[in-house]
């Protein structure tokens, strides 16, 4: 399938099959992700993969997600980044105090590269994948350990598509050029 094709069957799936995702697979995701372009090549990027019944209860039990299907996917990869990794005296971040996000915008923006090289190659192998941004971030720091400087804009859940969503209507082009 050629990167158009790829861009162009990607949906957001909240309805998987039941079947295990092999680590091959799940190493060919990370690497799609690794291979992403970055700002200063600081490679920002972190995924911990989450796949067995006993996590995702605590995941549950905690409250983590406000959407059950994100507790039953195959695998729920939580995507965070470091945004120590930049030169300070190069990079200036584009919003300052911003809690939603967690701090440096340049390791969501890198993160968001990564993440979406990911998803593609996801679609490209038959899974299907849906981005999760009402998460409770503190909490599923605390769970993972995760350093608390870290940015962890969303989750991604992985698994082998049991819907085919009809494709979203879409802006016109022209809707998304500026004019002088």
């Amino acid at each position: 399938m050629r990167i158009g094709e790829i861009i162009k069957k990607r949906r957001s799936i909240r309805k998987y099959q039941d079947r295990n995702i092999s680590e091959s697979l799940v190493r060919k995701l990370i690497n799609a992700a690794r291979l992403a372009p970055s700002a200063y090549n600081g490679q920002p990027s972190k995924f911990l993969v989450v796949r067995d019944a006993k996590t995702k209860q605590i995941l549950k039990d905690s409250k983590i997600f406000k959407h059950d299907f994100v507790y039953s996917a195959p695998l729920i990869i939580v995507c965070c980044a470091d945004p120590e990794v930049y030169p300070k005296e190069r990079f200036e971040p584009i919003y300052s105090n911003s809690s939603e996000i967690g701090g440096d915008i340049g390791a969501v923006r890198d993160l968001a590269i990564s993440s979406q090289n990911l998803v593609l190659m996801a679609t490209e192998l038959g899974l299907g994948t849906c981005y999760v941004g009402l998460v409770d971030r503190r909490k599923i720091k605390e769970i993972f350990h995760i350093p608390q400087n870290y940015v962890l804009p969303f989750v991604i859940t992985v698994g082998y598509p049991d819907e085919n969503p009809k494709p979203l209507l879409r802006k016109n082009l022209e809707d998304f050029v500026l004019k002088q």
